[in-house]
This record gives structure tokens, sequence and C-alpha cells, in this order.
């Protein structure tokens, strides 16, 4: 992809995000990229906030930000072109906090483009929370299950959707029960029609996102989906009939999350619970609560860094 062009209005907005990284004691800038640019430039344009800021050049591919590393920025392949724009500076922030380039407390000025495609015209100022976490490899390699890591972190993902998100504006609670497929269907029953019934397979692979949309829908219905190592939903809208007896959780977790526990003690699969109250995941593994992630809405703060024109003088 060619290199696109800094126009000298962009050049103005990433001036004044340096400005203001550099006087409000920012952790790092955030500029949320089309393509790749001069990286060169880039990194001259953003000196002035000192050495001790990071400064992350989000785009959505590794091949758009070939370069950017030998400048001694931090680049970030995001996956995510056809998303809306609040969704891919969201992503961006989560990648970073789980990358660790920036803390999960601190501060960011964002530079992107929010009204013309391929230019920086918006600036804001987001102050993070330090509940913000997200699901690493690392989070996931720690779990030794037999599920693919891709699969797991397909079903996450979406279960984080489902909880930041909602369906039509309500809060949805679901569950996911991932891998050990025989052992988990003899623990199961029918909680009604399964819409999944009869599909093929490739129009049961969690991991297109086809799919995840239809699985989204599916969950504003009770019961769980059951899920292969593979990706594949099994059976949606499933009531898990497994004894809850020797488990201890904390008070206050529902129905869903003592059936993720209990079946996860009597099988090797994982379970994955959507709070409908609160919209935070948790993923059980052998009876016990092994990660926990907090909804995305729930974590940062938007400001937005609005600028007023100066009045012209009288001289």
């Amino acid at each position: 992809m060619a290199t696109q062009r800094l126009t000298k209005s962009s050049i103005a907005v990433i001036r004044a995000a340096t400005t203001l990284l550099s006087e409000h004691g920012g952790d790092a800038m955030l500029l949320l990229l089309e393509g790749p640019l001069d990286w060169k430039r880039i990194a001259e344009l953003t000196a002035p906030a000192g050495s001790d800021k990071v400064i992350i050049i989000a785009a959505d591919s590794l091949t758009d930000l070939e370069g950017a590393a030998e400048q001694g920025l931090r680049p970030l392949p995001l996956n995510k072109e056809k998303a809306p724009l609040l969704e891919r500076l969201q992503h961006a922030l989560l990648e970073a906090a789980a990358d660790e380039m920036i803390r999960p407390n601190g501060s960011v000025v964002a530079v992107y483009g929010g009204f013309h495609h391929g230019r920086f015209d918006s600036i804001s100022y987001l102050q993070l929370d330090e509940r913000m976490r997200r699901l690493t490899a690392r989070d996931l390699q720690s779990l030794e299950s037999s599920v693919p890591l891709k699969t797991v972190k397909a079903v996450v993902d979406l279960a984080v959707q489902i909880g930041r998100e909602g369906r039509e504006g309500k809060p949805v609670g679901a569950m996911f029960v991932v891998g050990d497929t025989r052992r988990v269907l003899e623990h199961c029953s029918d909680g009604g029609a399964d819409p999944f019934r009869g599909y093929n397979k490739k129009h049961r692979y969690l991991l297109d996102p086809k799919v995840q949309e239809d699985a989204k829908e599916i969950a504003q219905l009770d019961g769980a989906f059951v899920v292969n190592s593979d990706g594949y939903i099994e059976r949606s809208r499933q009531m898990l009939e497994v004894s809850h007896e020797s488990l201890t959780m904390n008070k206050g977790l529902g129905s869903r999350h003592w059936a993720a526990a209990a079946i996860t003690r009597r099988t090797k699969a994982l379970a994955i619970v959507v709070s409908q109250s609160t919209g935070t995941v948790r993923l059980f593994q052998n009876g016990n609560l092994v990660i926990r992630i907090e909804p995305m809405d729930k974590a940062v703060k938007w400001q937005e860094f609005t600028f007023v024109s100066p009045q012209p003088s009288g001289d």
C-alpha cells in the first residue's frame, strides 16, 4: 500500500496533540491510521513530547506498519478494517494495554480521522481506568487446556462484545461451554428450539463474523452454547444438569456461574460466562474461576479535547 501524504492540517493536529501530551502529563500518544505514513516525519513531529512518551501507531495490518519500529514508534496491528471508528479506537487501547505499551490506569492522547478518511482531524484525551483488562495469549496459555488457543480467544472476544454491547440496548447474559463436547452433552437437555440444529458446519463456525452475529441474537434466549474444540457450535439453548455439590464461589454470582463451575468440574471443558447485570466475563476451568474481564465501556472514560480558535487581536 502506498504511503499516505501528511497534509498541513494533519501535521498541525499532530503538533497540537504533542503539546497536549507533554504539558498535561500523558503517558502515550496513539495515532489511529488508515494506512502507512512517513514514519521518520511522524517521529520528528512527536519528538518534542519527550523520550519517555510512548508513540503508538495503530493500523489494520502489519503491512501498513512496516518500518515504524525502526523509527522508535510502537506498531500495533488491529485487524479491524471494517469496524466503526469508536470500536477501532477502543480495540487499540485494549490491545495496547494488553501488550503493556500503556498502563491500565494511564492517560493517552489519541489522534485520528473523525470526519475525513485518511486525514488526522480529531484529538481525544483519554483517562483509562485501572480495571481495564484484556485477555492475552499469556493468560490463555496458563490454562493448559486441550482447546486450541484461537478457539478460546474467539469465544472470549465474542463474550466480551456481548457483555459490552448487550443487544438492542438491553444487557444480555450468556454462557459458552468449550471443548470435551461428548461428555458435556451427556449433562445437557434442550432449553427450547435450537436455531443452529440442522445447519451444516460452515454455518456453525464461531470464528466466522456472521455466525458470531447469529450467536449474539440467540444469546438473548435461555441456555448455553456448546462449542467443540475446533470452534463449531454443536448445540445452543442447552440446560446444564450437573450437581453443584462441593463447589464454593463468591456470593452474588448467579445460576450461570454455578453451572459453569460445575460442568468444568465434571468435564475437561472450559466455560465462559457473561454476567447480565454487569457485563463482566468470567472463565471457569476445573470448577474454579480463573480469568475475569471487565467490560470495556465501564473501563474507559472518554473526554473529547475541543479546540477554540483564538480571537483576533486588536492590533
